[in-house]
């Protein structure tokens, strides 16, 4: 859905409520008075064949009696007569509604479907959008309306939040209005027929008078959609979220009562966390964190110094910032000398900077100054205790003072009740994020510190595998079809090893053998000691049914341990087929560490990636971290990074660190392994052992089934398009590889932009533009695949090296209704057909993914682009008003390339 088809929604200049009523206590009465006693200055509609007014007000018998077309429909009347009255509104031209009705089946799926197919086959065929049913609608404090079944007004402000519950509707509103916070939205979904969370958050992407966005999520529908729009949304707003369900038991009731599948609480956290959200967990903490993020400086790193006049305070704040995983900032000498040479005796020596009790403002000041500038320091908690005798309020203005002027994060925490309620006043003003209590500060800096790490994800241009990297993908996909012919779903220790090695993931030689007697033969051959593995198509973990021998010396051992494995397999699992068995080297690293890497897919967010502790240790530490596909060597290293292992793989004076960039690699290789074959339902590699030489895998257990989804459909984040690669050639012969944009192309644009004139600058930005700041040209090369594209020309630039030669680029709406498009070029490499080869190439793209319409814009004086645009069948116009020439190209009305 385009951002700007839900303007009427939110913003709607007339309302009808169907099933408006005099009847106190009636959803068609409290949204009557809601509108009415609020500041909406539209006409309200009531419709009630029934009765002749209500309130006062005429009331209409049927939609084509009314006096205009309204904007809004607030239908309030019984489930049974929704489509009707969905049909009429469509007829009439209205194209939202909201659904306030109860009776909407959400525990009985079967009737459940049946309801929503009804509803939603007359909304499509109206173009009516409906936000419902089962919610309890909407406030919209900045256009005065109240279209919600809450006893009351929301205040206006800056913060938009979006809920799946009614009961937290009404909860966070009470809630809200004790602490007089405002927001600029307030959005009940209810079941979510047919607008998403992705929807609204497209919207408010868009909406100027949001600056912040707080979600309580039960469950979501469309992952990919989902992370699509919050991932553009997070780039320019905050978007903070809570989650029901982070117990098993909760997430099943949260499941059943939406009505969707459960999903693993694990997958959403790394969800948030890759799409730049921070995840809180109560309401408390929503509204604190928010408000920080929107007073305080944006926070440069983690080094945290606390000032104080009471000890105790300052010591619980410490203790609860180092158990979060903060970093307590440390003073240098020269500050140290500093802060005696201000204080005197008067001070504590250390962080926490603890002064006397009765310290003043001047000494306040003094400290802060000393504080802010010592280069170990990235931000400041500045504490209060009442003392008799001491004005709080005197102390926070010096403190204001003090601080006024930095750029680093001031936090603060006056203590006390009416003593400390002018100071805090102040600090709210004055722009200084103020808590009550040092733990909830405390709180606040820990979460500003996650967010910051989950922004930093989003911003950072990583590294990816070299492109000689060429898996042997269709060799594989020969393995999987082949088993899954044969109606099996564990591959062999044989195959799984041969995938592994497709992929370039080292794994220990494995030969395999049908009886006992081959076994001990290939035992010989391999070379002792080595280790037996039972084949079987039904056991998945080999070593907990038994079917693992360790450390085999000689042919007898082997002889042994294979009549002991197939007693203690049929015992464990007496059902299990036996095919043979796999031998394998014992692979002799003393220092190796026992890692571990899983794939799974997950009902919700498809396939993941799980990392930690393998071996024996696995069940002991439970240290297992998740990712989601497509990882690079960046994100490989921030999900390398959560793991308690991590320490040991950093080695000591005694063991050398473990070769981290071939984990990395080895976590990109599984996750582009996982997108190119999607029949792949569940990997296991454990141990696989790392050290400072390298990985090798010991073992590999492979499940397969036949994917109900093609090519990367099943990934909640499309990954690199690899196959909208090709080799175009120039009019002077030379030959340019054109393909989607990367990350890692970020330096390489730098350059780009610093070969194209002045005036090709202007014609590209419409503005002398000298260059760009790092936030724009981060947005220009990480893009989303699903909802923008970029082809950049790479070849050999005049001085010899490959360089980006031109690029050509469309934002697409989210619902595909329409595309903007820019094409850029080398001012030095002009004439050489360029600028066609790449407007055709997106032209294409567009085409394909069945783009209705295709704009874009020049300035009047760049004659090129104009005759470029009309040479391609854009239908060109003239701005009167501007100097400008506008492009259009209705992709029905171009035959197929």
């Amino acid at each position: 859905m385009s951002p700007a088809k839900l303007e009427h929604m939110f913003k709607p200049t007339s309302v009808a409520v169907i099933g408006a009523t005099d009847e106190p206590g009636e959803p068609g009465n409290t949204i009557l008075k809601n509108l009415l006693g609020g500041k909406f200055l539209g006409p309200v509609l009531p419709v009630n064949p029934d009765v002749d007014s209500v309130m006062g007000m005429p009331s209409y018998a049927a939609i084509d009696t009314l006096p205009l077309t309204p904007d809004l429909a607030i239908l309030c009347s019984p489930p049974e007569t929704i489509p009707f009255y969905i049909e009429e509104l469509g007829k009439r031209g209205t194209q939202h509604a909201v659904i306030m009705s109860r009776g909407y089946f959400r525990f009985n799926r079967d009737k459940l479907e049946v309801q929503k197919k009804a509803l939603l086959t007359v909304a499509r065929k109206y173009n009516v959008r409906v936000l419902g049913p089962n919610c309890l609608g909407y406030i919209n404090p900045s256009v005065g309306i109240n279209a919600s079944l809450a006893a009351r007004d929301a205040l206006p402000g800056k913060v938009a939040f979006v809920t799946q519950s009614d009961s937290l509707f009404t909860t966070v509103l009470d809630w809200a209005a004790s602490k007089n916070i405002g927001f600029s939205h307030f959005i009940s979904l209810g079941d979510r027929y047919d607008i998403h969370f992705e929807d609204v958050l497209n919207y408010l992407n868009n909406d100027f008078s949001t600056r912040a966005i707080l979600l309580y999520i039960e469950t979501i529908e469309n992952a990919r959609q989902f992370l699509s729009a919050v991932r553009a949304l997070a780039r320019n707003k905050p978007v903070l979220v809570i989650k029901a369900g982070r117990s098993e038991a909760g997430a099943a009731a949260a499941a059943a009562h939406s009505g969707m599948l459960l999903g693993s609480d694990d997958v959403y956290d790394t969800a948030f966390r890759r799409a730049g959200m921070l995840r809180v967990f109560d309401i408390d903490t929503l509204f604190d964190t928010v408000e920080t993020i929107a007073l305080a400086r944006p926070l440069k790193g983690e080094r945290l110094a606390i000032i104080t006049n009471g000890g105790g305070p300052g010591f619980l704040a410490t203790d609860m910032l180092l158990e979060g995983g903060g970093k307590l900032a440390e003073l240098s000498d020269e500050t140290c000398q500093q802060l005696d040479n201000e204080l005197g005796s008067g001070w504590s020596y250390w962080n926490p900077l603890v002064m006397k009790s009765d310290a003043d403002g001047d000494m306040y000041a003094k400290a802060i100054r000393q504080l802010l500038q010592e280069s170990e320091v990235d931000a400041l908690l500045v504490m209060h205790v009442p003392t008799a005798g001491v004005d709080s309020a005197a102390i926070a203005e010096q403190v204001i003072k003090a601080c006024k002027k930095t750029k680093k994060l001031v936090l603060t925490s006056w203590l006390g009740i009416d003593d400390a309620e002018a100071a805090r006043k102040r600090f709210t003003e004055t722009g200084f994020p103020s808590f009550f209590t040092p733990d909830k500060a405390v709180r606040a800096f820990l979460n500003l510190v996650q967010y910051r790490r989950n922004q930093e994800m989003l911003v950072e241009a990583p590294a990816s595998l070299p492109d000689d990297f060429q898996p042997d993908a269709f060799m594989v996909r020969n393995i999987i079809v082949e088993a899954l012919e044969e109606k099996r779903q564990m591959l062999t220790g044989k195959e799984a090893g041969a995938i592994l090695s497709a992929y370039g993931i080292p794994i220990v030689e494995t030969r395999t053998a049908a009886t006992s007697m081959e076994a001990a033969q290939a035992a010989a051959a391999i070379g002792f000691p080595v280790a037996l593995k039972v084949n079987s198509p039904d056991i998945y973990r080999k070593s907990l049914a038994g079917g693992v021998a360790l450390d085999l010396e000689n042919e007898e051992d082997v002889l042994v341990a294979a009549n002991t494995i197939v007693d203690r397999v049929r015992q464990n699992q007496p059902n299990a087929r036996i095919n043979g068995f796999s031998v394998q080297r014992m692979s002799r690293r003393a220092r190796a560490r026992e890692l571990a890497i899983e794939t799974a897919t997950d009902p919700i967010f498809g396939p993941i990636i799980r990392f930690g502790q393998g071996g024996s240790l696995a069940s002991i530490t439970h240290d297992r971290q998740t990712a989601l596909p497509p990882l690079n060597m960046s994100l490989a290293n921030e999900l390398i990074q959560r793991t308690k292992i991590v320490t040991l793989l950093r080695g000591n004076r005694d063991i050398p660190a473990a070769n981290l960039d071939a984990v990395r690699s080895t976590l990109v290789k599984i996750s582009q392994l996982v997108i190119d074959i999607p029949e792949i339902f569940e990997l296991e590699i454990d141990p696989l052992y790392a050290d400072d030489a390298g990985v090798v895998a010991l073992d590999a257990n492979i499940r397969v089934a036949w994917s109900p989804s093609s090519g990367t459909d099943q990934l909640a984040i499309r990954p690199y398009p690899k196959e909208l690669e090709e080799c175009i050639q120039l009019r002077n012969g030379s030959k340019v590889d054109l393909r989607p944009i990367r990350p890692e192309d970020e330096p390489d644009h730098w350059d780009f932009l610093e070969h194209m004139s002045p005036e090709d600058k202007r014609f590209r930005f419409f503005g002398n533009v000298a260059t760009l700041p790092r936030s724009e040209m981060i947005k220009l090369t990480q893009i989303d695949y699903d909802r923008e594209m970029a082809f950049i020309a790479k070849g050999e630039a005049p001085d010899g090296s490959i360089k980006t030669l031109g690029v050509a680029r469309a934002m697409i709406q989210p619902d595909n209704t329409s595309a903007e498009f820019a094409v850029a070029v080398r001012s030095d490499l002009k004439r050489l057909g360029l600028g066609r080869l790449l407007m055709e190439k997106i032209i294409r793209y567009l085409q394909s993914r069945k783009t209705r319409r295709i704009v874009g814009a020049a300035l009047s004086d760049n004659k090129n682009m104009i005759e470029l645009a009309r040479n391609l069948g854009f239908e060109v116009t003239k701005d009167l008003d501007d100097d400008v020439h506008h492009f259009e190209m209705i992709m029905e009305e171009k035959e197929e390339a």
